[in-house]
């Protein structure tokens, strides 16, 4: 049988590994906390509890999650089009493809506009911008690279009122128009 004093000893040693669990346990989730960036926190910091940083902090991370999504898909069809490009100058699939090449993207809000033409047929780049703008939307990034014989032109754009939206059908026509 155990003495009182041994119990007692141990009863103590029990809270005292608790206390220091719940110390470090509360030191690694301020220390999560600090690591969520200011844009992404609905309230200060200072007045949530650890139960409002762990939310953050997951939402936080399937924001992540999505955006590395999305930059994968980005990527897939960059290398979708650098294939399209080779296979174009090396001649397998002239009969299949026509140039110029239109390709409209919407997703969510954004709209993304992917265009390839070749030497003899150039579209000025102000057209393009001015239809997207023309629509509603706002152009956010816009650029043109030369490789080998044929001309690649990407715009970025998203809606300039999140109400209206874009009318991305309406966009591929007025451009189908312009490029034909």
């Amino acid at each position: 049988m155990k003495s009182n004093s041994a119990r007692e000893g141990t009863k103590l040693e029990r809270k005292t590994l608790e206390k220091n669990r719940r110390i470090l346990m509360k030191n690694l989730c301020m220390k999560l906390a600090s690591l969520i960036p200011k844009q992404h926190c609905d309230r200060t910091k200072d007045m949530l509890s650890q139960q409002d940083h762990l939310d953050q902090a997951t939402s936080y991370i399937k924001t992540l999650r999505a955006r590395i999504e999305k930059m994968k898909e980005r990527r897939g069809r960059k290398m979708n089009i650098q294939e399209l490009d080779i296979e174009i100058d090396s001649g397998t699939t002239s009969s299949e493809f026509k140039l110029p090449v239109l390709e409209i993207r919407h997703q969510d809000s954004d709209l993304e506009v992917v265009l390839v033409s070749g030497q003899e047929k150039r579209f000025m780049f102000h057209e393009v911008i001015s239809i997207l703008e023309e629509e509603g939307a706002q152009v956010i990034n816009a650029n043109f690279s030369i490789v080998g014989k044929k001309i690649f032109y990407t715009l970025h754009s998203q809606p300039v009122s999140s109400r209206l939206g874009l009318d991305a059908s309406r966009i591929t026509e007025r451009l189908n128009q312009l490029i034909r």
